[in-house]
């Protein structure tokens, strides 16, 4: 599908990525969409094959081979692969996990396994941690030795939930998170935020979020980000519940797909903004956002002032604008009745549509909308 086929529901929107990892295929998935991009990454991340720390974990494990291994993350279990093969361990490794059960959290940790040669011996179809627990637990762990390959965020509780359940737990650690790359860039991006220069903030890791809002506290910003957010002035969106906490303890309420995936974060910010209230106009369905204005599914081609117009009309639902209030839209304090017929006539020619604004004699303008049955 071509980008110009691509509904632009996100048209004049501003969406901040706080992501490090995937964050070009986040990007570009909004940008389809008509979203305008910043990106602060609030982390960054060691990666793999330099991680000596993750390469002593996989020497532990080819000399003492535990009976579990948790695959939490697809893109984690192919890390790790990677980074034993840059070792010259790859083959040790994956011939010792065929000695042992090996269980999926989801689609995409049992792609990976599979992707190595190997195969999963149980695949939670809800792709959560809770799910791994409540069946293993009530399999009984007590006494087994149990290997949890998870990221940067930690095992999402199930190495302290089997520790007390009796069994020997070690954790494989595949990326960790470390510093932002540019500390004022993300403490710039929650002013940007808190100024109201911002629609949307996106996460997509528990520890991406807390670092965010822990920027905000520290740049004093966080107050009028969570005040902001409150009023729906801007929309945060998170990858997951376990993402979204960090943010909910600070009182944010942020939108969560139905499915941890990067594509479904996208579906659901992009439904977030379809879904509200478009103007029902002769030339189709119209929506006007801080930035941009979208009739009928395109972006029209409007100045800073035609959007301005336009959002004054629009805003009046239908109802007539005085000719003053057009005026007053645009640069300068001009009270010439023929520059509103100008700003008007521009208006049209931008929304292909002479239909859409209808002159009303001796009182202004408005809005022509479809008439309610």
């Amino acid at each position: 599908m071509s980008a110009e086929m691509i509904d632009q529901t996100l048209a004049g929107c501003v969406v901040l990525v706080t992501a490090d990892r995937r964050a070009g295929e986040l990007s570009a998935a909004l940008q389809r969409r008509g979203a305008t991009i910043r990106h602060a990454p609030s982390l960054g991340m060691i990666p793999h094959t330099d991680d000596v720390e993750l390469l002593a974990q996989t020497r532990t494990v080819l000399a003492s081979p535990p009976e579990v291994v948790v695959v939490t993350t697809g893109i984690g279990f192919r890390g790790w692969i990677e980074a034993a093969d840059a070792a010259g361990l790859a083959d040790r490794l994956v011939e010792t996990l065929q000695g042992t059960r090996i269980i999926a959290r989801g689609p995409k940790a049992r792609g990976a396994i599979q992707a190595a040669g190997l195969s999963a011996d149980w695949v939670a179809e809800s792709e959560t941690s809770a799910e791994i627990a409540e069946v293993l637990l009530d399999e009984g762990v007590a006494g087994r030795d149990v290997v949890i390959q998870h990221h940067g965020a930690g095992a999402d509780g199930l190495d302290e939930a089997f520790r007390v359940a009796g069994a020997r737990v070690r954790n494989l650690v595949v990326y960790r998170w470390g510093p932002p790359p540019d500390p004022e860039l993300v403490a710039a991006s929650t002013r940007s935020v808190a100024d109201g220069e911002v629609d949307t903030v996106v996460f997509t890791s528990a520890p991406g979020a807390a670092a965010w809002v822990a920027a905000a506290r520290d740049a004093g910003t966080l107050e009028q980000i969570v005040r902001r957010q409150r009023a729906g002035a801007v929309v945060f969106a998170a990858v997951g519940p376990v993402t979204a906490r960090p943010l909910q303890d600070e009182g944010i309420d942020p939108l969560m797909p139905d499915r941890g995936r990067l594509g479904s974060l996208v579906r659901a910010v992009v439904t977030h903004y379809g879904g509200l209230e478009a103007l029902d106009t002769v030339a189709g369905p119209l929506r006007v956002h801080r930035a941009a204005a979208v009739l009928d599914g395109h972006v029209l081609p409007l100045s800073r002032t035609g959007l301005e117009v336009l959002r004054v009309l629009a805003s009046a639902r239908g109802s007539v604008v005085p000719r003053e209030r057009v005026l007053a839209a645009l640069p300068g304090d001009s009270a010439d009745p023929h520059a509103a017929e100008v700003a008007i006539a521009r208006l049209r020619e931008a929304t292909g549509s002479r239909a859409l604004v209808k002159t009303v004699v001796k009182r202004g303008y408005r809005l022509e909308l479809q008439e309610q049955t």
